[in-house]
């Protein structure tokens, strides 16, 4: 069994149980608290704002849905056939396409390049839940969808995020219960060393254009009513521009 097909029966079978109602997934939050805030980074970076956007990664398609309000063409994409049932049911009016994508393997991502010609990527926090080995493939991926005009919005957990995760998972009342179900399907979020996204995004051909840190908001709640929020960093990554 390949990697892939591991983590990807893992989230077919997450999201075969998942919840249909919004913010029941643990990193499900509103748009308006991680995409919206995001795309204020994003766009002035953007090198042709009117390219094809494809959300890589994109789960149930919340924040795929938010996009398809600002931009003219956007593509939900993601490995898991389930996480896509979840999309189209709660897009009856069919507003986004979504389709299922390995863009870790090369000749997907060339293929989808092909189709739609350079595109715009956002992608948040799929990186650090791909095992090891898959990682590189990942990001060379994102560059062949981006071709010469794209830019990609990647945000990753923060390896502080890791520790604040195992700390809820070992704690005497059990991980939070949003969070259970991550683990009991054998997802690992939090396991990206901080240096090693920007080595992929050079290994892969592409320049960091910028970056930054924010807390990455999640629907978990801890005792107390705090949100959870967990220690992230973004890059904006294209073929061109200043280190």
């Amino acid at each position: 069994m390949s990697v892939t097909s591991r983590y990807k029966e893992a989230w077919e079978g997450f999201w075969g149980e998942a919840p249909e109602e919004p913010g029941a997934v643990f990193w499900d939050a509103e748009p308006v608290l991680t995409v919206g805030i995001h795309l204020a980074l994003f766009e002035p970076h953007l090198a042709a704002a009117g390219l094809p956007v494809v959300d890589l990664g994109c789960g149930n398609g919340t924040q795929t849905r938010f996009l398809a309000d600002r931009y003219p063409r956007v593509l939900g994409a993601d490995l898991s056939a389930a996480a896509l049932r979840h999309a189209r049911r709660a897009d009856p009016a069919g507003q986004v396409e979504f389709r299922q994508v390995d863009a870790a393997e090369k000749a997907e991502a060339e293929q989808l390049h092909a189709e739609l010609g350079d595109v715009n990527v956002y992608m948040r926090g799929v990186l650090h839940q791909c095992d090891p080995a898959d990682r590189q493939p990942l990001v060379d991926g994102i560059a062949a969808l981006l071709g010469e005009r794209g830019r990609a919005f990647v945000v990753e957990l923060a390896e502080a995020a890791g520790r604040v995760l195992r700390g809820l998972a070992q704690s005497p009342e059990g991980p939070p219960p949003k969070l259970a179900p991550v683990f009991a399907h054998g997802i690992a979020p939090g396991e990206v060393a901080d240096a090693a996204v920007p080595a992929y995004v050079r290994a892969a051909g592409l320049t960091v254009l910028a970056r930054g840190e924010l807390p990455l908001t999640t629907t978990e709640f801890t005792p107390d009513g705090t949100r959870i929020e967990l220690p992230s960093k973004w890059l904006v990554v294209g073929r061109t521009g200043p280190a």
